[in-house]
């Protein structure tokens, strides 16, 4: 049996249907994406984020109904990360992907000591996403620097759904684009390590957000 295809199956085409199929609507309309900077409580900003076809959260993050929401679609996450209490809560109902940026240099390619065993992932393509995404920082890809996770998921999703209104909130970058740790809502604030650019990455997310790219969510 032969079977034709209306357009050729790529990384791009493949990754926004298997993240459509976590979301409430299919293409999402709206996607959330959560970083892990501390917020002040606000009723409405939870609202918004689980209103959203698509709740995308990272690494060690945490869920706060009066804060930052409490759905959670799908996980992006890095082979370094301290898992929080809710980073593998619910795993079966949720897409993991993984980030991989080291894998252009030093980093094996070993499944964490940490993963639970009858968990899968996905990890998002080098090629077409992180190469990418460092020549619109300035960043060369030999060199061993690359974007933080949450600038990583923003592009994705962005390059994803085009279409779509995407939702940014729980970054500290923008505002704190010198600092040396990233504070976290859960857990003890972690070094900023230095194969980011969190200058450069600030400048693309505030261009980002000024052409309507995204919505920055306070």
């Amino acid at each position: 049996m032969t079977i034709l295809l209306n357009e050729p199956v790529t990384a791009t085409s493949a990754l926004a249907d298997l993240l459509g199929a976590y979301a409430r609507r299919v293409p999402p309309r709206t996607v959330a994406v959560v970083g892990n900077a501390p917020l002040p409580a606000d009723p409405a900003r939870a609202a918004a984020i689980d209103a959203c076809d698509l709740v995308i959260r990272m690494t060690s993050f945490t869920v706060d109904p009066t804060a930052l929401g409490t759905r959670t679609d799908v996980v992006v996450l890095h082979r370094g990360v301290i898992a929080s209490p809710h980073t593998f809560a619910d795993y079966t109902s949720r897409l993991y992907l993984l980030v991989e940026p080291g894998r252009l240099h030093w980093e094996p390619e070993t499944i964490p000591d940490w993963w639970p065993a009858d968990l899968g992932f996905v990890p998002i393509p080098n090629r077409e996403f992180t190469v990418p995404l460092n020549a619109l920082l300035g960043l060369d890809s030999t060199a061993p620097t690359w974007p933080t996770t949450g600038t990583l998921t923003t592009y994705l999703v962005t390059e994803l759904f085009p279409d779509a209104s995407v939702l940014l909130t729980g970054t500290s970058i923008i505002d704190s684009p010198d600092q040396t740790t990233f504070p976290h809502a859960w857990g003890a604030p972690v070094a900023v390590t230095p194969e980011h650019r969190l200058r450069a990455e600030a400048t693309l997310l505030h261009h980002w957000s000024t052409t309507g790219r995204i919505e920055l969510l306070p």
